[in-house]
């Protein structure tokens, strides 16, 4: 008889992370917050000219983390590049992060957030978010203790989208010990509009126990290639970098990343455009009736709460692929302009039916 592999038991248990469901040809995918436009033509020429899959990347990625230095104003060492910021937060977790340990964030917030913190065999904190979606600094602050190694804050959060504020933000990192990491989630901090939402670069040379997190994936629509990066402490991120794994960060996510943050001002002026889109489609859901939270990532958030599946199959059945959290509600990307009359023809048919 077979003797089967030992294996962790909170591993064997712990499902894997679920991809946004794929669309079929005749609907629009709005289950993973993707960027509904293709790359620059300036950053696929970069990609063109740099297609040599034979040759091993940069695995510093010193290209892009100089670029990036440069316009934080921070050393090169202060910055670190990773496959996707999630890949980073994984690095941080592991750097930081032990069995007896804990780590706190709210909830709900990235469904990443719980398995990345299993793996490293410490223990979640979850605090509940405010009714209206936003993260309860004051709780989330409450509950670190002596055991806590990291805290991570998303703003916007996903799927929420509500933005923590700077004057929050402030406060809670005065109550949090500096012993303690914070990590600032910031994915779709290009998508913000809200004047008073924290923007974690000013503030890592302020707080030596805080590191920002953000992507290329969202607002520069390079999802496909995995690239992300952080800015923080230099004995950190280098704390990071020892647990990556070597050669993660591809030559062609570094040389797109570069190229595109050349051309910033044309991809910012697309996001410009998802943002128009994304507040005419919250207010017309408003108008319809529902509670919607602030949307300041590239999506909106619909508080389903036990009707959430139901829901999810009205949308799937109008040609909206969505992304549904039951029971609690469900997360709609900004995509094609084109999608919006059946998305809030679908809203409706919720409203009416549910």
């Amino acid at each position: 008889m077979t003797v089967p592999v030992r294996l962790r038991p909170e591993i064997a248990a712990l499902p894997p992370y679920r991809q946004g469901k794929q669309a079929d040809a005749h609907a629009f995918k709005l289950s993973s917050n993707e960027n509904p436009f293709e790359p620059l033509p300036a950053v696929l020429d970069v990609l063109r000219d740099s297609l040599q899959v034979n040759r091993y990347p940069d695995g510093a990625a010193s290209g892009l983390r100089s670029v990036l230095a440069e316009r934080f104003g921070v050393g090169i060492d202060e910055v670190h590049a990773g496959a996707g910021s999630i890949s980073i937060l994984s690095q941080l977790l592991l750097a930081t992060a032990q069995p007896g340990d804990e780590v706190v964030y709210a909830w709900r917030s990235f469904e990443a957030y719980p398995g990345l913190v299993t793996v490293t065999g410490a223990t979640s904190v979850q605090v509940p978010n405010r009714a209206d979606g936003s993260h309860d600094l004051e709780a989330m602050a409450a509950a670190v203790t002596d055991a806590t190694r990291l805290v991570i804050v998303c703003s916007p959060n996903n799927p929420t989208g509500e933005v923590v504020s700077t004057h929050d933000f402030e406060r809670f990192m005065a109550a949090v010990p500096e012993s303690v990491l914070v990590v600032l989630d910031e994915a779709y901090a290009e998508f913000v509009t809200d004047d008073t939402a924290v923007q974690g670069e000013s503030l890592t040379e302020k707080h030596p126990n805080l590191v920002v997190l953000r992507t290329f994936s969202k607002a520069y629509g390079l999802a496909g290639l995995r690239i992300g990066y952080a800015i923080g402490p230099a004995y950190v991120l280098d704390a990071a970098r020892s647990t990556a794994i070597a050669l993660s960060v591809t030559a062609m996510g570094q040389q797109a990343a570069i190229a595109s943050l050349e051309h910033e001002e044309e991809l910012l002026e697309r996001v410009s455009r998802i943002v128009r889109l994304r507040d005419q489609v919250r207010q017309a859901l408003i108008d319809q009736g529902w509670d919607v939270p602030r949307a300041q990532g590239n999506f909106v958030w619909l508080p389903t709460g036990e009707h959430t599946a139901r829901a999810a199959e009205v949308f799937d059945r109008a040609g909206i692929v969505v992304r549904a959290f039951a029971p609690e509600g469900i997360r709609i990307s900004i995509g094609e302009s084109a999608s919006v009359d059946k998305l809030l023809g679908a809203a409706q048919e919720v409203v009416r039916s549910l």
